[in-house]
C-alpha cells in the first residue's frame, strides 16, 4: 500500500511500488486527464506536477512519489477558471489537445517557480514538450498571460 496526495485527497493504492505513477493515475484512480505518449520521458504528455515539480509520470515509479503531493490537470480547477487554462482558452492553444494537459502541468510548474517568465525562460521550460500540431508560439503567448493573470489575482 502507497499513500500519496492527489489533487488534494490522501490516497491509499494497492499497486506494485514501482508501477509508473501515469498508470496509478489513469487506470487505478480513473484520472485520465494524464495522457501516455511516449512512455520515455521525451514528449511531455504524461506531466503532472509533484510537490511543485513538473514530473514525467511515465517513468516515475509510485514509490518515488509515496507521500508527496501530485496535481494533476483534473486537480487544478472543477470549471477551467485556474489562471493557466483560462490563458490557453483565450489564446486558443489547443488544436487537437492531446498534449496539452503535459504543456498546462509544465507551464503551471513554471509559473510557480518564474512568475514572470521571459521568452527564454518559457523556451527552456517548455522545450521537452512536443506539440505535433505546432501551437508553440501560442503556448508562449498563453504562459505570458496566464503570469498578467495570476499577478492580477
Amino acid at each position: 500500500m502507497v499513500r500519496l496526495i492527489v489533487n488534494k485527497t490522501p490516497v491509499d493504492v494497492d499497486v506494485e511500488p514501482d508501477t509508473p505513477l501515469l498508470w496509478v493515475l489513469r487506470d487505478t484512480l480513473g484520472l485520465t486527464g494524464t495522457k501516455f505518449g511516449c512512455g520515455m520521458a521525451q514528449c511531455g504528455v504524461c506531466t503532472v506536477d509533484v510537490d511543485g515539480q513538473a514530473v514525467r509520470s511515465c517513468i516515475t515509479p509510485l514509490e518515488l512519489v509515496e507521500g508527496a503531493e501530485v496535481t494533476t490537470i483534473e486537480g487544478l480547477s472543477d470549471d477551467n477558471s485556474h489562471p493557466v487554462q483560462r490563458a490557453w482558452i483565450e489564446n486558443g492553444v489547443p488544436q487537437c489537445g492531446y498534449c496539452q494537459s503535459g504543456q498546462i502541468m509544465t507551464a503551471v510548474a513554471l509559473l510557480q517557480q518564474v512568475p514572470n517568465p521571459t521568452d527564454a525562460d518559457i523556451d527552456a521550460a517548455m522545450a521537452g514538450n512536443l506539440c505535433r500540431c505546432g501551437t508553440y508560439p501560442r503556448i508562449r503567448q498563453a504562459i505570458h498571460r496566464a503570469a498578467k493573470l495570476m499577478e492580477e489575482a
